[in-house]
């Protein structure tokens, strides 16, 4: 039976890079960014790199608008999903009307929850029971709508960014980013908290685990109990990213090539998909996309641990590129960027939603 993963290899535990504000490492993208606006002379041109995606993608995109644009190709990988609104319901009531939802849908718990409009791994949780579904809309902010979507309860997840620019037949894969979840095993003499701190990776990041363990973290984990640290996989909220680049195979290229051209006007984005197979998914085959990124996507491997800092700027420079490169080819096909008045409307309210959304698991 092959292997969900390939084995999380010897690595720093840390980059010297990875946890930087984002404001300080994206400086000199930034400035790179300026330059690429005035050769291209469009500062809004990543707006069009994916005409059919609002703003495309960049800010302030509806998740489940981006999965509903699939064709019945795409759709075909995409784990199903319903959306139900947060409204002015006792969470108990909400959390009934929620479950009609579900099977409308052909769906049932455990499902994962998630915000339609978020980024980074932002209030994303498993929900197992109905008591899990009533905390976490009790938790979530009014008038805004959730995603409820069928679990892949899998230990094999990746982030694979696709390129294709117009005009041409093919796309690639510019990018493919294993992502692992860290664990703890029990000793039956240990807290928790004990052995999160004494873990190389996660004993340097306590902010990101103790809190979403605080219930149990001074209880003793019995002897050889896994425990794992992290269910978002993203960087931000504790996973382990590794640069899968050297596992990309034609085989693999080619389906997500066909599953991209079969979202209309997309060109530019991440994939985000689970798996139970490793060898399967090089293949092309047995993986289920939970997520579809566009513009605003990130070239996710350069927080590899043992990624040098000139070579993810080197990464970023290339992305951002092919970027303003695509938006400028789809201005020349007639699409025009939104006003700046609605992009910066959709950007102030996922800011303002994320800071408020439940806690990620």
């Amino acid at each position: 039976m092959s292997a969900a993963m390939p084995p999380l290899d010897p690595a720093p535990p840390l980059s010297r890079f990875e946890f930087w504000s984002p404001g300080l490492f994206y400086l000199p993208v930034w400035g790179w960014a300026v330059w690429l606006a005035l050769r291209h002379r469009g500062v809004r041109l990543p707006l069009v790199a994916n005409p059919g995606l609002p703003a495309s993608g960049l800010v302030g995109e509806s998740k489940s608008l981006v999965l509903g644009k699939a064709g019945a190709e795409a759709k075909k990988w995409i784990a199903p999903f319903t959306t139900v609104m947060r409204d002015g319901l006792a969470p108990s009531d909400a959390a009934a009307d929620a479950l009609v939802a579900l099977d409308r849908a052909g769906l049932a718990l455990p499902v994962v929850a998630k915000p339609d409009l978020g980024c980074r791994g932002a209030g994303v949780r498993p929900v197992r029971t109905k008591i899990e579904l009533a905390d976490y809309l009790a938790g979530f902010p009014l008038g805004q709508t959730i995603i409820l979507q069928q679990l892949v309860d899998v230990e094999g997840e990746a982030g694979v960014f696709y390129v294709r620019e117009p005009g041409t037949e093919h796309g690639q894969i510019f990018s493919l980013t294993l992502k692992h979840f860290p664990h703890v095993t029990g000793d039956g003499l240990s807290t928790l908290r004990e052995l999160i701190s004494r873990d190389p990776r996660a004993g340097q990041l306590p902010h990101l685990y103790l809190p979403r363990h605080k219930a149990r973290l001074d209880q003793i984990v019995p002897d050889g109990e896994r425990v794992r640290l992290a269910f978002a996989g993203s960087h931000s909220r504790g996973a382990i990213f590794r640069d899968g680049s050297r596992h990309i195979t034609e085989a693999l290229e080619r389906r997500f090539d066909a599953i991209a051209r079969d979202i209309p006007e997309f060109w530019f984005g991440r994939f985000d998909v689970r798996f139970a197979d490793f060898e399967a998914f090089r293949r092309g085959e047995d993986f289920t996309i939970v997520e579809v990124n566009g513009a605003g996507a990130e070239a996710t491997h350069i927080w590899d641990s043992r990624m040098r800092l000139r070579d993810a700027y080197r990464t970023l420079f290339r992305q951002f590129g092919m970027l303003w490169a695509i938006g400028a080819a789809n201005r020349r096909r007639g699409f025009r960027p939104e006003p700046w008045r609605t992009f910066l409307e959709r950007w102030m309210a996922e800011r303002r939603l994320i800071s408020i959304y439940p806690p990620t698991a």
